[in-house]
């Protein structure tokens, strides 16, 4: 019986190592290099016969030329390595594989191979026979590393695993592993594990440096000492020598970059960026001249574009905080806080709110809000087009002239004890009417301003029903005949057209006319005191001459004669 081995061939003497198949060791056609075969005592006589195609030879053992000492030989083998692996071919070809004597290092390989090996098996008998490319890969070496191109993977030694495609890549690594270098110059002094290189020069400078990621000419090309950094794009944090956790994805992302923890997915996003940390940048130079500035998120073209040491904020939308230095502000929205430079603390949600702004502690909500504020400081502007008034600060602003009726909760039903009653101007001006001498000028008495109310007509009525659809009995005044009374006793509307009373000012006329008429009581008391008392007077008085003529009657009268 004869027994054959159909081995993979390769023009690389380094590819296939020792190779034992029963007593014999494989060997390339004559255009391959020879394989190193171990001592396994008397030689054993072999011939050769051609292969059946340009990918596999045969080794034909003939037993009856085999000495005595080859059968001592037997129990021996040649290291058996994974490119070398051998099918079974045809009827009268037999594969042997004698595991007995195998190195401990070379049975676990073989045991995690197993299932790629059983694949390749069944790839090999099962399926349709092609022709191999011509000439033969010759890049495969011991320790699943991959090299083609000049001087790749030149300096390795122990390392396992990695792949360098390209001229010098991976030329210093030796026991690195995992390393996958594609394009000249990729991963050149590289001497850590894990990481990929794609790309002309990608990684270049890195020396231990793990766990990388570069995709893209000259990505973290001076990456030294960096670690677990992924860089996608044309120069995408080539500047970076030992910061760390770094993302970037564009052309020039975080190209001056130096620090760690940032990320940046965009032409030119967070560029200028080197001691910064934490930022995150998505969008087109968004954080493009950042240089210092911490804890920033900007997504959109040119948002925080011009920020440079300015910390804590974040712009959403397109030239969101552009030109913004200061901190802790909040954009969303195209160009929103778009011109803010020094400004803090604001907040801006919606296209163009606070554009304009400088200020700080400012806060607008809806597209347009604020956009009109300059160096103000603690507004609140809300609702689309609200837009502030330059300069003004401590101002809350909400809704434009569109809006008719406004419904808040929680007021109505609720006591409010000691508080000032509160009133609305034509253009939505809330406010309390103070009293204080601190806010008026020209106080002088109202004398008789306040007889005008006695020419109104107080009338009972209804509203109409789309105002008050219960109609309740109402009591007070009309507009329009209290405006021919006193102009000045009525508001208008927007239009100028007669729209309420003020009543309270009605209230305080009233006053003045009751305080008239209390003291035309007083003073008509008085005189009434007075007259009671001379009434009282001419009584006693009365009395007296009454009393004294009752007197008079009683007495005797006597007629003296002179006679």
């Amino acid at each position: 019986m004869r027994r054959c081995a159909r081995c993979s061939s390769t023009s690389s003497s380094d590819l296939l190592q020792e190779t034992s198949v029963s007593r014999a060791c494989c060997e390339s056609l004559p255009h391959a290099d020879r394989r190193s075969t171990k001592d396994i005592g008397t030689p054993i006589a072999k011939r050769e016969i051609p292969a059946i195609d340009r990918h596999f030879i045969y080794t034909i053992i003939d037993p009856s030329v085999i000495s005595a000492g080859a059968e001592a030989a037997d129990s021996k083998s040649c290291d058996l390595s994974p490119a070398a692996l051998c099918a079974s071919v045809g009827d009268e070809c037999r594969f042997e594989l004698d595991t007995k004597k195998k190195s401990p290092e070379n049975l676990q390989l073989m045991k995690m191979m197993f299932p790629l090996i059983l694949a390749l098996l069944c790839l090999f008998v099962a399926g349709p026979r092609t022709e191999a490319v011509s000439p033969p890969p010759d890049g495969d070496y011991p320790g699943l590393n991959t090299a083609e191109g000049l001087d790749a993977l030149l300096s390795l030694t122990s390392g396992e695993a990695n792949t360098a495609v390209g001229w010098l890549s991976l030329q210093t690594v030796t026991t690195g592993e995992l390393n996958t270098g594609v394009g000249a110059g990729t991963l050149v002094f590289n001497t850590g594990s894990e990481n990929t290189a794609i790309g002309a020069a990608a990684l270049f400078g890195n020396t231990t440096g793990r766990g990388n990621t570069a995709t893209g000419s000259f990505a973290l090309i001076k990456n030294t000492e960096g670690q677990f950094n992924t860089a996608n794009g044309v120069n995408a944090l080539g500047s970076n020598r030992t910061g760390s956790e770094n993302t970037a994805t564009g052309n020039g992302a975080l190209f001056n970059n130096t620090e760690s923890g940032n990320t940046a997915n965009g032409a030119s996003a967070l560029f200028a960026n080197t001691t910064g940390h934490a930022n995150t940048a998505m969008g087109k130079h968004a954080l493009f001249t950042n240089v210092s500035g911490l804890a920033n998120t900007a997504m959109g073209s040119y948002a925080l574009a011009t920020n440079i040491s300015g910390t804590a904020n974040t712009a959403i939308g397109n030239d969101a905080l552009a030109e913004n230095t200061g901190d802790s502000n909040t954009a969303v929205g195209n160009r929103a806080i778009g011109t803010n430079t020094r400004g803090t603390h604001n907040t801006a949600v919606g296209a163009y709110a606070l554009l304009n702004n400088t200020g700080n502690f400012n806060t607008a909500l809806g597209a347009f809000a604020g956009v009109d504020l300059t160096t103000g400081d603690d507004n609140i502007d809300i609702g689309f087009g609200v837009k502030g008034v330059p300069g003004e600060s401590n101002t809350i602003r909400i809704g434009d002239k569109l809006i008719t009726a406004t419904f808040i909760r929680g007021i109505s039903g609720a006591t409010a004890a000691g508080g000032a009653a509160v009133f609305v101007t034509p253009n939505g001006h809330l406010g309390s009417a103070t009293s204080s001498t601190r806010f008026k000028d020209e106080i002088k008495p109202m004398g008789d301003a306040s007889e005008a109310i006695l020419a109104l007509r107080p009338v009972s009525f209804r509203y109409k029903k789309e105002i008050d659809p219960q109609s309740i009995p109402e009591f007070g005044l009309v507009a329009e005949e209290v405006e021919k009374v006193n102009p000045g006793l009525i508001i208008r509307d927007p239009e100028g057209r007669p729209y309420t009373v003020r009543y309270e000012q009605v209230n305080a006329m009233l006053l003045n006319e009751f305080l008239k008429e209390h003291h035309t009581v007083q003073d008509q008391g008085a005189t009434i005191a007075l007259l009671q008392k001379q009434v009282e007077g001419l009584t006693a008085g009365l009395q007296k001459v009454s009393a004294q003529l009752e007197v008079s009657k009683a007495a005797p009268q006597t007629v003296l004669n002179g006679h």
